[in-house]
């Protein structure tokens, strides 16, 4: 069994930003030498997200729209957690769009489905943070 896991930095120029990262797992991928296994991609920022949609402007404007709604930014003096940092409103959205995604790996390519794509969700931006790319298998 072999394993390959490199990290990918963003510092994204908005604060709430989604970015379309499978070209960079897939290349990883190719460069692993992999054929069979697993793909996880996982956010380690605690006010980001990585999950698996369609690469659709729309969507991505209605994912914004609603996860305001669910989780509005202001006013901050609505949160506890805002006590120091302002981001309260960031937590709640990773944690509806989740902290990872895994992806079978079969014949060398990511096994995923005709619209599928793999995000970095961005929820309190404007400052360097990474997503952990770990492929093992065979």
């Amino acid at each position: 069994m072999k394993s390959i896991t490199k990290e990918l930095w963003f510092n994204t120029a908005k604060n709430r930003e989604f970015i379309n990262i499978t070209g960079e797992v897939n290349a990883l991928l190719g460069n692993s030498g992999i054929k069979e296994g697993l793909c996880l991609v996982n956010a380690m920022h605690i006010t980001a997200s990585v999950f698996i949609n369609d690469d659709e402007s729309g969507l991505h404007h209605d994912f914004d729209v609603w996860l305001e709604k669910l989780a509005p930014h202001e006013p901050v003096s609505y949160y506890r957690h805002n006590t120091g940092e302002i981001n309260a409103d960031a937590h709640l959205k990773r944690q509806i769009m989740g902290r990872e995604a895994v992806v079978a790996v079969t014949n060398g390519k990511l096994h995923l489905g005709p619209w599928e794509q793999i995000f970095y969700g961005e929820f309190d931006g404007q400052r360097r943070k990474r997503v952990l790319v770990k492929i093992i298998g065979d």
